[in-house]
């Protein structure tokens, strides 16, 4: 398929996907939920995927009789849920939205307005809400680690490798035609590996030729970011799982695209923070930079490749 292919999307022609796997964050998921609900310009479907896990699956079965919720019956984890959801979108967009998120109530009319004819996909903004404060020493060139927009990234609309996971969408052709997420990348439970986002959108537009996949800003989600989420522990834990993610997805996709936007950020963004953090007098945010990217560049140096 070439440019100037695809379809106008509405906000109607968008089906949300919410994927879940625990009931601690229950709350969490009433708040993604309530936040589609609350669009402006309402979107077409609600799917709620619940990832092996019977009592959450009762409980949001009775909690949201409006939508659809469905059982993961992929592979466990948030690539095969993703799948399971988009099994059951009749819109034109598959869109995902993880579980402790909530949009603004604009973002569907911002999302719509992405998809011009060369889009197949893209997301928006991410933003961090800290529930014990941002730690004083985290960069936010790190905030990726918590699955959120970070410096150094693009603020403007325009073309990108992938979007961000918690707030992103694809034409449900696409994901089709590519045969969806790969079930070798991705998070399995609470474990903080990730990259699935990455690999498809790689693979998709491979697929399809002279298309784009942008990112908006001005569609716009809120992340959660508990206090287990706020410690160095958890940050190093991370840090390394992208690099572990990083080697398998340079395995499937190439090294070439599978890295494209992290040369930039490792050469220009990092020494440049690091630099004005300790001008500024924050040598604990600039061990953090430092100490991350070590952490990340381990855990690919020490990955095993995919089969």
């Amino acid at each position: 398929m070439s440019a100037g292919a695809f379809a106008p999307v509405a906000p109607g022609d968008i089906s949300v996907v919410i994927c879940a796997y625990t009931q601690a964050r229950w709350d969490d998921l009433v708040r993604a939920v309530e936040s589609v609900e609350r669009q402006e310009d309402p979107v077409g479907q609600v799917v709620v995927v619940i990832d092996h896990e019977d009592e959450l699956l009762r409980r949001a079965t009775v909690r949201f009789p409006a939508h659809r919720v469905v059982a993961n019956d992929r592979a466990q984890g948030l690539s095969g849920a993703r799948d399971a959801g988009a099994a059951e979108c009749s819109g034109a967009v598959v869109a995902f939205l993880d579980d402790d998120a909530a949009l603004e109530p604009d973002w569907s009319t911002a999302t719509a307005r992405s998809y011009d004819g060369a889009v197949l996909g893209g997301g928006g903004a991410v933003l961090p809400v800290w529930v014990a404060g941002r730690p004083r020493w985290w960069p936010p060139e790190f905030d990726w680690v918590v699955g959120c927009s970070y410096r150094g990234q693009a603020t403007a609309r325009g073309s990108v490798r992938n979007p961000i996971g918690a707030n992103m969408s694809i034409r449900r052709e696409v994901l089709e035609a590519v045969g969806g997420f790969d079930p070798r990348v991705g998070r399995l439970g609470a474990v903080p590996t990730g990259g699935e986002e990455t690999e498809l959108f790689i693979r998709a537009r491979r697929a399809f030729p002279g298309t784009d996949v942008v990112m908006e800003p001005a569609a716009v989600a809120h992340h959660w970011v508990p206090a287990a989420r706020s410690t160095w522990r958890y940050f190093a834990r991370r840090c390394r799982a992208e690099g572990l993610s990083k080697r398998v997805i340079g395995g499937l996709v190439g090294t070439e695209q599978g890295l494209s936007a992290e040369r930039s950020y490792v050469t220009r963004t990092l020494p440049r923070a690091a630099g004005v953090a300790l001008r500024g007098g924050q040598p604990a945010t600039a061990a953090a930079l430092v100490a991350g990217l070590v952490l990340t560049a381990w855990g690919y140096v020490t990955a095993r490749q995919p089969r």
